[in-house]
This record gives structure tokens, C-alpha cells and sequence, in this order.
């Protein structure tokens, strides 16, 4: 047995006008109850630190770059940091990463339990557009601010497993929790930040995207034999709402647990990650039962090719 406590570590609404000094106080007050409850681990949200700017149209880089960490842990972070190491609990945490060559990408890391990051992820899905679109209810600006991950999907070993992580839309394509499954990934932490209407369809609402949200990520789970903890920035950012809804799962595609609010939100599951192999080594074993031969199109093709008629 490979037991492992983890705490998905919702976060309600973050304004525009809040600090990062700020947050990092709820997110310490989620950690403490995360103590209390014998976590290993905690998850925080995409973009843990700041309101979803993506959404605010600007011109200025250097207003921009205002939402970016250009390390971490930071000043403002630090207390976390070492709030996680003096408790001996790992931390996965999402923010705005702007490297020291100047690249921008939407970010994920992975703390082991004395505070040294021992893994990172940059979102390789982007969603969204780049320039101002008159025709959306609000803006979607991720692929304006943000370049696509240049790390790939990798996992890493720590607290006794193997984990990975991705970020928001990655959820919603199979590829990235593929990846990770032929590395043999055990755990997969996520944060999203997933407006509760659809800025192109107003008739998809809340319900909707929660449900998209829980298929997305029971159907990865179950299709590769992982827990996922996937955690969400919820509630009214600036008029703003974004979906709750944050999610632990395990390898069968079963909900463990599931937040009940917006707001800042803690969820405690103690799970073994033994119960990975049965999946991996019977229906999903990808060695006996997967025919690389004929999937050949995923990779050499982007857009849609229909048929001759």
C-alpha cells in the first residue's frame, strides 16, 4: 500500500484590485486546514495568485507583465513555501511564469514536502484568441499573453509515486492525460479557471460546464488508471463568474470528492496508489492492447480532413 492524503485547495473569487500578498493569506489558511487533516499534498488552482487576467484586453506589455512571477517562490510567496515545508507537505501551485529570457507561459509546479520544486508544467492547450473579439460576451486572451508549453507532458516521481500535472483546457483533450499514462503516471493535479458561460454560447451555462468538467476529467482518470485532483478558482471575479466544481478522482473514473461551493474550499481524500495497477496492468494495458499502427493521424494531423465525397 502506497497511501497518500491529498487536499484540493479551491480558491473562491481573486478581484482585479487584491494583492498577491493577499491571496497568499487564504491560500496559507487552506494549508493550516490541510495540516489539521494529515495532508501529504496540496493543490491550488491555474493562476492561483491573481484574478484570471486573460479576461482584461491590454496594449502594454509592461501592464502585462504586472501578472507574471518572474520567480518562484517570491517574496510574496515565500510564506507558503516555507508554511508547506515547516508542515512536511508538498505543494502544486499554478501561476504566471515569465522566464528570465523573457517567455510567458501559464504554469504549474510541483513542491516536494521540504519546499523544493521538483517538477513544472507549462499549459500546452491554450484556449481562446488573440486579439480583441467584438463578437464574445467577455474576452478569452490566453493565446495573447501566453506562449505554448515547451516542456512537453512529463511526470515525475515524488511522494512515492509518479505524478504529472496539467492546466485547464489540457483537461479536455485526451492526449494529455495519454502522454502522461504511457509514463506510467499515478496522479495527475490540475487548476482551471473555467468561466460559467460559454463567451461564445450563452446558452452554455454553469450546469454544462460542470458537467463538461467532470467528464473530461473522470474519463482521463479511468482511460489511463490515475487519480487526478483537479481544483478550481471559483466565484465572481470583477463581475466575472467562474465555475467551482474541483474534483478528486480515482482510477476507476469515481468522484471522491467534490467541492460544494465558489468560495475557498478545502477537499481531503486518502487514497492508496496501488489502486492504479489493476487498470494498468488488465483493460488498460497499453503494451498487450494498443495499436500505434493505425493512430498514426493524431500526430501528422491538426484540422479536421473529411473524406473524399
Amino acid at each position: 500500500m502506497r497511501k497518500l492524503t491529498v487536499a484540493a485547495a479551491q480558491l473562491g473569487p481573486i478581484q482585479k484590485a487584491e494583492s498577491r500578498e493577499v491571496v497568499v493569506k487564504r491560500m496559507l489558511a487552506l494549508l493550516d486546514d490541510a495540516r489539521g487533516k494529515g495532508a501529504d499534498l496540496v493543490v491550488y488552482p491555474e493562476l492561483a495568485l491573481t484574478t484570471f487576467f486573460p479576461r482584461w484586453y491590454m496594449t502594454d506589455q509592461t501592464e502585462v507583465d504586472t501578472w507574471f512571477e518572474s520567480e518562484m517562490p517570491n517574496a510574496a510567496t515565500q510564506p507558503l513555501f516555507d508554511a508547506a515545508a515547516k508542515a512536511n507537505i508538498a505543494l502544486s501551485i499554478g501561476y504566471a511564469e515569465l522566464t528570465p529570457d523573457g517567455h510567458h507561459f501559464n504554469t504549474q509546479i510541483l513542491t516536494d514536502k521540504t519546499g523544493k520544486i521538483v517538477g513544472k508544467y507549462r499549459k500546452v492547450h491554450l484556449p481562446g484568441h488573440v486579439e480583441f473579439d467584438t463578437e464574445r460576451a467577455f474576452q478569452h486572451l490566453e493565446k495573447r499573453y501566453f506562449e505554448p508549453g515547451d516542456l512537453g507532458f512529463p511526470v515525475f516521481r515524488a511522494l512515492g509515486g509518479i505524478f504529472g500535472m496539467m492546466v485547464c483546457n489540457d483537461r479536455r483533450w485526451p492526449e494529455s492525460y495519454r502522454v502522461m499514462g504511457l509514463q506510467g503516471v499515478e496522479m495527475i493535479v490540475l487548476g482551471y479557471n473555467t468561466p460559467s458561460v460559454n463567451s461564445q454560447k450563452s446558452v452554455e451555462g454553469p450546469e454544462q460546464r460542470l458537467f463538461h468538467n467532470r467528464l473530461s476529467v473522470q474519463a482521463g482518470a479511468y482511460q489511463n488508471s490515475t487519480f487526478v485532483v483537479a481544483v478550481a478558482k471559483a466565484g465572481d471575479e470583477d463581475g466575472h463568474p467562474l465555475i467551482g466544481g474541483s474534483l478528486i478522482v480515482d482510477p476507476n473514473g469515481v468522484i471522491l470528492a467534490e467541492a460544494k461551493t465558489e468560495g475557498d474550499e478545502l477537499l481531503v481524500a486518502t487514497v492508496d496508489l496501488d489502486d492504479t495497477k489493476f487498470g494498468k496492468d488488465t483493460i488498460f494495458d497499453f503494451k498487450r492492447h494498443r495499436r500505434i499502427e493505425h493512430y498514426g493521424r493524431i500526430t501528422s494531423q491538426t484540422g479536421v480532413v473529411l473524406p473524399p465525397e
